[in-house]
């Protein structure tokens, strides 16, 4: 059962990663505002804007949803996530009912990869934020599939994955447990999936985020050198002044 007050200002601090606090229960809530923040920059650093459509997966308690759907376009944010009790309570205590009314975002209440065709679009991004770092390969391999056949043909998902010197043998989904993959594994993943996979240069407290790219994403602007904001906005310009 899940842990609830009536104080607005009640940030689960204290409690551990996994317990029925809506904050607590997608990681340490002391980090609920750092993910949040990570993920966003590094979403509009690699291009999103608000005309896109971005899938957020197990989007939990709109940790990173609080920003990213008064961010993007009415109709644009998608999130799949099985316990709907936790967006109840983001939507309560961080998003506001009237700017889900404003902004009209789409909840799959599920954990089948395959919710997403439902959407019925294209999207320019997805985010797995510690989402494969609790997944099978198996599960992992399901959601870059059905991803892959979702994205746009200059689409990508970001997500965050534990490097180990070993594959985890589990199966399924292990939460709150955590499993372990070498780059090489994902790396092939990616490739049956028709992704191209990287490494990004982006800092995580726990875990390292990788890109799982469809062909004509462009990442040629940041190969060999690091990923920032400046050099984003740099290039988001000059494309810019091309297509004037």
């Amino acid at each position: 059962m899940a842990i609830s007050s009536d104080d607005p200002e009640d940030l689960g601090l204290g409690f551990k990663p996994g317990d029925p606090h809506y904050r607590a229960y997608v990681g340490p809530p002391e980090d609920y505002d750092l993910i949040a923040a990570m993920t966003f920059n590094l979403l509009t650093t690699l291009g999103l804007r608000q005309h896109h459509s971005l899938l957020d997966i197990g989007c939990g308690s709109l940790r990173i949803g609080r920003l990213l759907i008064p961010y993007l376009n009415r109709g644009k944010y998608f999130g799949v996530e099985p316990n709907e009790w936790l967006v109840e309570e983001g939507i309560k205590r961080e998003l506001g009912q009237s700017l889900v009314e404003i902004k009209r975002p789409t909840f799959f209440f599920t954990d089948s990869p395959e919710s997403i065709a439902k959407a019925e679009t294209a999207f320019n991004f997805a985010v797995a934020q510690s989402i494969f770092s609790h997944c099978g390969l198996d599960l992992i391999k399901a959601w870059l599939s059905a991803i892959s056949r979702s994205l746009a043909e200059d689409g990508a998902l970001v997500a965050t994955f534990l490097i180990g010197e070993q594959d985890a043998a589990e199966s399924g989904w292990i939460y709150p447990e955590c499993v372990n993959y070498r780059p090489a594994k994902l790396q092939s993943a990616a490739a049956e999936a028709n992704l191209r996979f990287e490494i990004l240069d982006w800092k995580h407290p726990r875990q390292t985020w990788a890109l799982f790219a469809s062909r004509q994403f462009d990442s040629t602007w940041f190969k060999d050198r690091p990923l920032t904001w400046n050099r984003g906005l740099k290039r988001a310009l000059s494309q810019r002044l091309q297509n004037a």
